[in-house]
């Protein structure tokens, strides 16, 4: 639910507006950047299609493809673009760090060449916008560097990307701490989570007596009113607020109704994606589709910076 809310919403508004030409790609090559299950890396690649079919991505309006299946264009253009970026530029990146500290035995070259890869994801369609999270701001940097940097050297036009946001960027944690995380158990609501799954994990969430003088501004209890306010309204939070000054929040009547309020939601999304898991061949046919339509744009960008670069006439 949190990439949902933080990035596929970002990927709707940018699809419904006549001012954009929208490409979307299942980043499945960004996965191996750190320990992954080879056994099952195709079937949780799958999954992430269906969750993005059924949240409304339209095949009909958008190009929807795996980065894998035009894998040979991608990783060409992260190499011409790693001519041009340092490795102690990539070394000091924040997330490089972090993903050093969670993975000690596994700093490869992949994952010291993660945001390079996704500028080459990027620039290789000449894209704009991103709807990403705002923790994905470094990355884009790097991408806007290599940008000016190819544009300078080689008189090339990429654009220098910006960050598409939305208004729930940042989604919180149930544990109280961070963001929502499918990697960090307790922490996140699934696209198909059912009604009682909804509210166990709900009724796991840290809050306190309900009452107080002034409303927290962090934690389990920020963290909840956080929900209400994306899933019931700011009108809705607003009650909760007064009530936590006045006479109290009764939490297991918030739980519930928030349960129900997510769930409803959810509810059409994952109708839309029984039907795309009962017809496999026809999510192939959008992937295949998808990739057909990418590569012509991604192909004409390398034979630009092949030459501008002077690897062709």
């Amino acid at each position: 639910m949190g990439n949902y809310l933080g990035a596929v919403k970002g990927m709707l508004a940018l699809q419904d507006s006549k001012e954009y030409e929208t490409l979307f790609s299942v980043v499945d090559l960004h996965t191996m950047t750190t320990p992954f299950n080879k056994k099952t890396l195709a079937a949780t690649t799958n999954e992430v299609v269906l969750d993005y079919l059924a949240s409304g991505l339209d095949p009909t309006k958008s190009m929807i493809l795996l980065q894998s299946d035009v894998a040979d264009l991608h990783t060409q253009l992260m190499f011409y673009f790693s001519t041009v970026v340092s490795i102690a530029r990539m070394q000091h990146l924040p997330t490089y760090k972090d993903k050093i500290k969670q993975h000690p035995k596994h700093n490869s070259m992949a994952l010291l060449n993660y945001p390079v890869l996704m500028a080459a994801d990027i620039l290789i369609y000449k894209a704009s916008k991103v709807p990403v999270g705002i923790d994905q701001e470094s990355h884009l940097e790097i991408a806007r560097e290599v940008a000016r940097k190819m544009n300078t050297m080689y008189d090339l036009d990429f654009p220098e990307p910006t960050r598409f946001a939305t208004k729930g960027e940042y989604v919180p944690s149930l544990t109280g701490e961070g963001k929502m995380s499918k990697s960090v158990e307790g922490s996140s609501i699934n696209l198909t989570d059912d009604i009682d799954e909804i509210k166990h994990k709900l009724a796991s969430a840290p809050t306190d007596s309900g009452q107080g003088d002034k409303v927290p501004a962090e934690g389990g209890v920020a963290n909840l009113l956080t929900f209400v306010e994306l899933f019931q309204g700011e009108a809705k939070k607003k009650e909760y607020e007064k009530q936590y000054t006045g006479t109290g929040i009764r939490y297991g009547a918030l739980k519930t109704e928030l349960a129900e309020a997510i769930y409803e939601n959810l509810k059409p999304i994952q109708e839309k994606r029984k039907e795309f898991e009962n017809d496999p061949k026809r999510v192939k046919d959008i992937l295949d589709e998808g990739s057909q339509k990418a590569r012509i744009i991604a192909s004409k960008t390398i034979e630009e910076v092949k030459s501008a670069m002077g690897l062709s006439n």
